[in-house]
């Protein structure tokens, strides 16, 4: 067994931790971004996506600080996987303590609160429709703290300014992404 699930397992991974439909929505939009940042990158998307397709899977059962991401971590390490798929799912959560020294690490932690952020914009449209969101109307709703408050924008800036790619570009890289698949997102 390699380092790394296949795509194909890692979904049933998915599938046999996660039943809310909303958190596998959110899988497939950060498995989208992290493959989209690997092509720009020069990562192996498949792997990057394999990272941000897991990087929850264990939320639903462990969603407080003491167990997420530990749990799924152990989980993958008890089946055999190791390395960077582990240290990339960690390096998505500041408590994790995980060095983002890679492009891997530093992509998953910029991609994972922007979906959020873009599922938000895109359900405010009046067609519900991802396709009708832009980076003006994703940045508009940015600058409005209150909207999406759960939204962590500070982890956002950070994880684009450690990747080097300025802001608006980064949310057009996650947005492009995710309009990609938005039959997928129900968007």
């Amino acid at each position: 067994m390699s380092n790394w699930p296949e795509r194909d397992e890692a979904q049933r991974i998915l599938d046999e931790w996660v039943s809310n439909k909303n958190l596998k929505k959110h899988a497939y939009a950060v498995e989208a971004a992290m493959r989209a940042y690997a092509f720009k990158l020069g990562g192996d998307p498949e792997k990057w996506g394999v990272v941000g397709l897991l990087h929850d899977f264990d939320y639903e059962k462990y969603s407080n600080l003491e167990n997420h991401p530990f749990k799924g971590v152990e989980y993958l390490k008890d089946k055999g996987y190791a390395g960077e798929l582990i240290e990339g799912i960690l390096a998505h959560a500041d408590h994790a303590g995980v060095n983002r020294d890679t492009d891997l690490k530093k992509a998953i932690y910029a991609v994972d609160e922007l979906t959020g952020l873009i599922v938000a914009v895109a359900l405010m449209r009046p067609s519900k429709k991802i396709a009708d969101v832009t980076v003006e109307s994703v940045m508009k709703k940015w600058k409005e703290k209150s909207f999406a408050a759960g939204v962590d924008r500070k982890m956002i800036e950070t994880g684009a300014a450690e990747l080097g790619i300025p802001l608006e570009e980064h949310v057009g890289i996650v947005l492009k992404a995710m309009q990609g698949i938005a039959e997928k997102l129900g968007l």
